[in-house]
């Protein structure tokens, strides 16, 4: 329920086991219906009602897209336009408002925004993607982006992806990647640490993002797979690590206390609901033959 004294959505934590939100089933007033269950209560962490998602809708080139572990396969474009609307509509349905960025017909990535940008309350970084290709992207960012921030960027010849970038509380966890290399975590140390952050290098391997291994879903738990980090600098944090059969499955992104994760890791997405976290299903596969995944299409806000 919403507490309207705070302006924020409150998630009740009464019952003894997870409940599961499917995106999609969504009645005539737009609430989703919601299996039974119980909720969390929300804190501070990713839990805002007034949370801005920007995204980008696919572009026509999207089967054209960088790739670098996955093997190139026939993208349905309408089906990726379709799957990705419903994605944004999880995304309302869970809080957010959505707000699309100018087209980019011509950028096969373009969808992926994530990778364009770095935003915290305090600041909004443009990052320097390490796909030459992707680099015009940036422009239509950091013009939506400089409404709400003061903007820093980050310039030749450092890179860093968006997708690289973990932030847990006051520390950015950032993959040493084929996207993202020394200089670029350089330059993003040395802006954030005007606002009290600490950069973490973290390497990896056989995926393209730190954030292909690890994300966090919830204020003290990652989702990870362990076999794909070198380094593992996250203390104290607690864990739920991928099932075997399912490698690529660390990747969720969580809105309001509610993590949107794809619908085809089964096995992953019960290991989560057993620790009690909150989920939205959602259909991604066609995102996902372009190296795509949950995070990767929208900046959030907060």
């Amino acid at each position: 329920f919403r507490d309207e004294s705070k302006s924020r959505f409150v998630w009740l934590s009464e019952f003894p086991s997870a409940c599961e939100v499917r995106a999609g089933i969504v009645d005539n007033l737009g609430i989703l219906r919601v299996e039974a269950g119980p909720l969390y209560v929300s804190d501070d962490w990713h839990s805002n009602s007034m949370l801005t998602c920007f995204t980008r809708d696919v572009g026509p080139a999207l089967g054209d897209c960088e790739l670098t572990h996955a093997p190139r396969q026939s993208v349905d474009v309408e089906k990726a336009r379709t799957q990705h609307a419903a994605y944004e509509d999880a995304l309302r349905a869970l809080g957010a408002h959505v707000e699309r960025l100018s087209p980019a017909p011509r950028a096969p990535d373009g969808v992926f925004v994530e990778d364009t940008a770095l935003v915290l309350p305090e600041v909004a970084v443009i990052l320097r993607p390490g796909a030459p290709s992707r680099r015009p992207e940036t422009k239509s960012v950091a013009k939506a982006l400089g409404a709400f921030r003061e903007l820093r960027t980050v310039r030749s010849p450092g890179t860093i992806d968006g997708g690289d970038v973990l932030r847990v509380k006051m520390k950015l966890f950032v993959g040493r990647s084929s996207r993202t290399n020394a200089d670029g975590i350089d330059q993003l140390s040395t802006v954030v640490a005007e606002f009290g952050y600490q950069v973490f290098p973290v390497g990896i391997r056989e995926c393209l993002h730190l954030k292909s291994a690890v994300t966090q879903i919830g204020p003290n738990l990652l989702l990870v797979n362990r076999d794909w980090l070198l380094d593992f600098p996250f203390g104290d944090m607690e864990m739920i690590d991928v099932d075997p059969d399912e490698p690529a499955a660390a990747n969720a992104l969580m809105i309001n206390g509610t993590a949107i994760y794809p619908d085809n890791f089964p096995a992953t997405a019960e290991r989560m609901r057993r620790s009690g976290v909150r989920l939205a299903a959602v259909d991604v596969s066609e995102i996902q033959k372009a190296e795509g995944g949950v995070t990767c299409c929208c900046i959030p806000l907060w």
